[in-house]
């Protein structure tokens, strides 16, 4: 009742009104409870993804030209930690505290040469190396034929006239317990961004 006694008037809205009310609250419930799941989804995979970097996947940056073409310095890409790997894969390993990429060319019990005009020769047999820009022999410091050790890895350098590889004694043979892995996509830049077959010509 107001203060003259009558008693006040409550006005309903219109049904229709109600309704609309009531499936825009709805409407507002579920997109609040959809935005948590994403939320929690993202979070999920936020985690998955750290979990596959920091145990089965390594980022790394390219560091100087030494593979050029096949990577340019400031290149970003992936590498799987893996002990496995294919002649003529890319692979990472550490070398004075930072971690290089050479290709894989000759494995435990291998015999090398390479000729005054740079030629590769894996027991005997040519390799065949598309991804090279120019054949050199380089900086060489090895009399030939050359056998890799028992337990390591000969790698070389795509730009053979800068690269320090095995070829010198500086660096030598990489055993396996300094393999991080090998190359499996490219990153960065997104121009040259791709998966590692057009990276090792395999």
């Amino acid at each position: 009742m107001d203060n003259n006694g009558e008693k006040e008037k409550v006005t309903i809205p219109p049904i229709n009104d109600i309704r609309t009310e009531l499936a825009r609250e709805e409407a507002r419930h579920e997109l609040r409870r959809a935005l948590l799941t994403i939320a929690g989804i993202l979070t999920v995979a936020a985690a998955v993804a750290a979990l596959l970097m920091t145990r089965l996947l390594v980022l790394l940056q390219v560091n100087g030209m030494s593979m050029s073409p096949a990577f340019e310095n400031g290149e970003i890409v992936i590498l799987r930690q893996t002990k496995k790997f294919e002649k003529g894969d890319v692979i990472g390993f550490y070398y004075g505290g930072k971690i290089l990429l050479k290709r894989a060319i000759g494995n435990a019990g291998d015999y090398i040469e390479i000729d005054e005009e740079g030629t590769v020769l894996v027991n005997g047999e040519e390799i065949d190396e598309p991804y090279l820009r120019e054949k050199t022999l380089g900086k060489c410091e090895l009399d030939f034929p050359y056998e890799v050790p028992e337990g390591m890895t000969f790698v070389l350098g795509d730009n053979r006239a800068v690269s320090i590889d095995s070829r010198t004694k500086s660096l030598g043979c990489v055993e396996s317990d300094q393999i991080v892995g090998r190359v499996v996509f490219r990153i960065w830049p997104l121009g040259r961004m791709g998966a590692a077959g057009g990276i090792t010509g395999r």
